[in-house]
């Protein structure tokens, strides 16, 4: 149960006063999800994004140009309009000791500026002087007030995001009815941290970062700001560790296995496990042989030998008699990972089925019974390993591959096929590590971050779009010698349509070009259609495949060695990093062309630059949450993970650290949260609502 105390925070938006139905709307817009309402709390959490400067109050003479000011001056001169109909502005002199400036209305309510506008009263007129034909002039000024108006002006006005229809007035409003409504809330800041770091209470800071002081309040390191992000930080970091305590209470069940199948499968490799490679092992093996559940992220970068480590995992487990499953989020990546594993887990004996949503009604129920029976030690599939009645044996390990494709509740349903079933996650986008600790703080995480031997570097250019004609001539002679080549297609502003139709284009004129050659993949084909395609490339029949962001993840043909990217501006770095890991597999010299077209902003300048000078997908993804933030890197939306609404993880590293200190040492001290400050502690999950994420925030 929520505490009562905050349930000011929780009402609605549309019942405070001047918000009508129509407002209220465009607030549920601005500031709710789909089909909810926005409350008070939302609109508490919408920080302004950038401030208005008033500050500066110059005589007329002294006022710097394109610079908000606030002018003293007597009006003097009103200039109507001649004609009914005309189109010219209304223009109004006013003038102080120093000199004279003009306001200039255009299409303007002439009753309004007379009566804001008195002939001969002294008014304040906020706005920005320019220069037209050598006078000063303002158009449009922001505001005209008289001595009581200028007594409520703030120096510094907050600024909001806004959607259409919703005016700034109505945002201000509503922030300054709904602060009156803040509770008086217990700290639950250790008082030791806020002395420290000269941080206000939390009231305090809400107060002043909706009311800014100065230019400077909408810094990330003003004390009003860092408050607020350590408080949401505590919260995410509180949350992550109370559910990791609740996950590894219950005892899991030890797999001591005798290494005969792990040994088999490292006899039969071509090459020798990397260092990073053998420490995630040792790792995952001390977690299989304890008494509690694992729950562990191994994070590598494009090509850093994950599934190995995930073969040599399953194996492990399937010493001591028990079944794994290992899900992918597509039938590509499914298939590609049956196709790799079986022969290398057939090796030590070991019985490996796939289970797609492709199955045949038939096939299925003969899959279903040969795995309930443990006729099968190893399950690989899509989400059709949890969207059907499959029961398994004896479920001892579930393996995820590419984790933030899936929702939460997925990775939960697959936990709960078996009893007391460790969980082993798999991402081949690295993480920062700030990151790390706040989306996956609940789990052990390994880093795979060396290559295997034998990786050939890939040669990155960017081109401009204009020099398209030189790709083609060169793909021609590259296609000559046997090589294969993907071209994959721009993003179109998250649009599956416009994707499409570009590919759909692009694929025509290669054709032209290439012939039958040329092979097209995208989304909305069936799978069995895609999976063909795919498979006359591998063979080489197709040797320039047209893609969507489709062949993203996990797609493996060695002896492609060219990426064409178009519109490489419109991706964001980690994706750019993913697509050129679909090249370099083999020992081919491979190369990564940037189609760009511009001018390009500085950020899309930034991420070309960044992915030309390296390789290392660690560093990227760093660069990635400098350039983009949180929410997109991980697809919080889609992942069902909580974003960060005061915290910017870029700007406050340094107290994520802080928060997670603290919240180890609470849950050592007060592990039910029953003291004082456990109470308090309690009404911070509420109020950033982490209760309701607690049971969602992590798969096991």
């Amino acid at each position: 149960m929520r505490p009562s105390l905050l349930d000011p925070v929780f009402g609605r938006v549309a019942a405070l006063p001047g918000v009508g139905p129509k407002t209220a709307r465009m607030f549920d817009r601005l500031l709710a999800k789909p089909g909810a309402e926005a409350r008070l709390v939302d609109l508490l959490f919408h920080l302004p994004s950038t401030v208005i400067d008033r500050s500066v109050r110059p005589t007329i003479a002294a006022a710097p140009l394109e610079t908000m000011v606030v002018l003293k001056a007597c009006v003097t001169e009103h200039r109507r309009p001649q004609g009914r109909y005309s189109k010219s502005p209304y223009r109004v002199l006013v003038e102080d000791d120093t000199g004279d400036v003009e306001l200039v209305f255009f299409l303007a309510n002439p009753d309004w500026i007379e009566r804001s506008l008195p002939l001969g009263a002294t008014r304040w007129i906020s706005g920005r002087i320019e220069l037209y034909d050598g006078r000063r002039q303002i158009v449009h000024p922001d505001r005209v007030l008289d001595e009581a108006g200028l007594a409520k002006l703030p120096a510094y006005e907050a600024v909001y995001g806004l959607t259409e229809g919703l005016q700034a007035r109505y945002v201000l409003r509503a922030t300054e009815e709904a602060l009156t409504r803040l509770p008086n809330l217990p700290e639950w800041q250790d008082a030791s941290v806020l002395s420290a770091n000269k941080l206000p209470a939390f009231a305090e800071a809400l107060r002043a970062a909706h009311r800014p002081a100065s230019a400077d309040a909408l810094s990330p390191q003003h004390p009003a700001r860092q408050r607020l992000a350590l408080d949401e930080l505590l919260a995410s970091q509180l949350a992550l560790r109370l559910i990791r305590a609740k996950m590894r209470r219950p005892p899991g069940r030890a797999h001591k296995g005798d290494g005969r199948y792990a040994r088999a499968i490292e006899s039969a490799l071509p090459f020798r496990l990397t260092r990073a490679q053998q420490r995630t092992l040792d790792e995952i093996r001390a977690d299989l042989a304890s008494e509690q559940r694992m729950l562990r992220l191994v994070q590598g970068d494009v090509g850093s030998g994950k599934t190995v480590v995930a073969a040599l995992a399953i194996a492990s487990v399937a010493e001591t008699g028990r079944q794994s499953a290992l899900m992918a989020p597509t039938e590509i990546l499914a298939r590609q990972h049956y196709d790799r594993l079986t022969p290398t887990l057939a090796s030590a004996g070991l019985r490996v089925a796939l289970l797609t949503g492709r199955a045949k009604p038939s096939e299925r129920a003969a899959l279903h019974a040969a795995i309930g029976a443990g006729e099968v030690d190893v399950v690989i599939g899509t989400h059709a390993l949890v969207q059907s009645d499959l029961a398994f044996h004896d479920l001892g390990l579930a393996v995820v591959d590419e984790q933030h494709r899936f929702g939460v509740e997925q990775r939960l349903a697959l936990g709960a096929k078996g009893d007391a079933v460790d969980v082993l996650v798999m991402t081949a986008t690295p993480i920062p590590r700030t990151l790390a600790l706040t989306a996956f703080g609940d789990m052990d995480c390994s880093a795979l971050d060396e290559k295997p031997p034998g990786r050939t570097p890939i040669a990155t250019r960017a081109l401009p779009a204009e020099r398209i004609d030189e790709v083609i001539a060169g793909l021609r002679r590259a296609l000559a010698e046997g090589a294969r080549a993907y071209w994959v297609c721009p993003l179109v502003e998250e649009n599956e349509e416009l994707d499409l139709s570009a590919a759909q284009a692009r694929h025509a004129d290669l054709s032209r070009l290439f012939g039958a050659a040329v092979g097209l993949v995208h989304g909305r084909m069936k799978g069995g259609e895609k999976d063909a395609v795919m498979e006359a490339f591998q063979r080489g029949e197709v040797k320039i495949l047209v893609a969507t962001t489709v062949i993203e993840v996990g797609v493996d043909v060695p002896e492609a060695t060219i990426m064409v990217i178009e519109h490489a501006e419109r991706f964001g770095l980690a994706q750019l990093h993913q697509l050129r890991g679909r090249v370099g597999r083999g020992s081919g010299k491979s190369s990564c062309l940037l189609l760009y077209k511009g001018p390009l902003s500085e950020a899309a300048k930034a991420r070309l630059m960044i992915i030309r000078q390296t390789e290392d997908g660690f560093r990227i993804a760093e660069e990635d949450l400098r350039l983009r933030g949180e929410g997109e890197i991980l697809g919080v939306r889609q992942a069902g993970l909580p974003s960060f609404r005061l915290a910017d993880l870029s700007a406050h590293a340094r107290l994520l650290a802080v928060a997670r200190d603290d919240a180890e040492l609470i849950l050592r001290r007060d592990p039910e949260l029953a003291s004082d400050r456990g109470q308090a502690l309690r009404a911070l999950l509420y109020l950033f609502e982490r209760n309701d994420a607690v049971r969602l925030l992590r798969a096991g």
